[in-house]
């Protein structure tokens, strides 16, 4: 399963609060990595923590020190859950089903007849596909797309 951090704050000490893809919001400190890690005690120095900056793998602050989105969803301690948008929930979904299928972007790409680089977007939550292509993705991973209005 690949958890994607989508926005990550810096809060006291040395812990982080990330909110990732599904909305879920998980508290993670990095000082439980001090004793096993003796280069994350660096982290102790405000300035460098703060400057840590979220990619598409988790937070990375220099050559030396990063940790995975995955770490912190797992280990990290639960937060609440946050709105996320719907390109966020579909990003979130379609990246989710396609490693389930263990496919790649490009073997997607390949079966669906969409661009590989539209497939990357549509996982980032940066496109904003039609029913139809997301129709497409979901006979293409051997599932339905379901349309659901909450309140």
């Amino acid at each position: 399963m690949i958890h994607r951090g989508i926005k990550v704050e810096f809060l006291k000490g040395t812990k982080l609060k990330m909110t990732f893809q599904d909305g879920k919001v998980k508290i993670y400190d990095m000082a439980r990595l001090f004793e096993c890690y003796p280069e994350t005690k660096a982290l102790k120095n405000r300035k460098l923590f703060k400057s840590g900056k979220l990619n598409a793998y988790g937070v990375i602050w220099n050559d030396e020190l990063d940790i995975d989105s995955d770490t912190v969803y797992e280990c990290g301690k639960d937060a609440g859950e946050e709105e996320v948008s719907a390109s966020t929930m579909v990003a979130y979904a379609v990246t989710t089903a396609r490693v389930s299928a263990g496919l790649s972007q490009a073997q997607l790409a390949s079966i669906t007849n969409i661009n590989q680089a539209d497939i990357s977007k549509i996982e980032r939550g940066t496109a904003n596909p039609s029913v139809n292509t997301l129709n497409r993705i979901a006979k293409a991973l051997n599932s339905q797309l379901l349309v659901s209005f909450q309140k």
